[in-house]
């Protein structure tokens, strides 16, 4: 390869960030998948705030895999630090809110070569450093993601006992209802219920009109035949 080509392919490489980081720049840009992934305060730096959802969720749409160990190691490789105790917050200081263009300056790591044990003892106390930082991450990675595995199941249990108790509040309510309603019914009918004449005429005191009217005509006839015999 001649010199004007090897400058070409180093300009092409590094216009171009690598698809690892472009893809998490992604994730965390997406407004949508906030609740799960996004920016922290200020932009410095991105939080997981779901890892048990992320994993299952975000890393297959764009990493073909699902393993939230092999996402962070992967972070690692590229200069990531884990720099909350109490949540998953990376930060690289090319990896910022509104600075896309700065991932093309982030590189991978160099594998350790076999010459490495001639390098200075600081350099490989540097590496034996990093090392154990990346194991102790993948170590409470595993064990915050059985915890949430463990925490969702019990959620699950308690939403469905929950669940099973409204139902039954629900049927005896429903019983109360039904028990109201027919009760309302057999006292309408009993006051709609026809009176023995068939309902006909109305009543003063107890006592119908038209009955009294007959009564009067009767009087008026004895009183009328009495004058008659005086």
């Amino acid at each position: 390869m001649c010199e004007s080509e090897r400058v070409l392919v180093e300009y092409v490489r590094k216009a171009s960030p690598p698809p690892f980081l472009l893809k998490t720049y992604m994730m965390v840009e997406d407004r949508a998948s906030d609740a799960v992934i996004s920016w922290n305060d200020d932009g410095t730096a991105f939080v997981v705030w779901q890892p048990a959802e992320f994993a299952r969720d975000l890393l297959p749409t764009l990493f073909k895999h699902s393993n939230f160990s092999s996402f962070v190691r992967q972070l690692n490789t590229y200069g990531f630090h884990k720099v909350a105790t109490n949540r998953w917050e990376f930060s690289n200081e090319r990896f910022r809110k509104g600075e896309r263009d700065q991932l093309c300056e982030i590189r991978r790591r160099k594998a350790p070569s076999s010459t490495g044990k001639h390098q200075p003892n600081a350099q490989a106390a540097t590496s034996d450093h990093s090392d154990n930082d990346e194991q102790r991450s993948l170590s409470t990675s595993s064990s915050e993601i059985t915890s949430l595995v463990d925490e969702n199941m019990r959620l699950k249990r308690e939403n469905d006992a929950l669940s099973s108790e409204l139902a039954m509040v629900k049927r005896k309510c429903q019983k109360l209802v039904d028990m109201v309603a027919v009760c309302g019914e057999s006292r309408l009918k009993r006051e709609k219920r026809p009176t023995e004449d068939g309902g006909r005429g109305l009543k003063l005191f107890g006592v119908r009109m038209e009955v009294g009217r007959e009564r009067e005509e009767m009087k008026r006839v004895l009183v009328s035949q009495s004058c008659k015999i005086i």
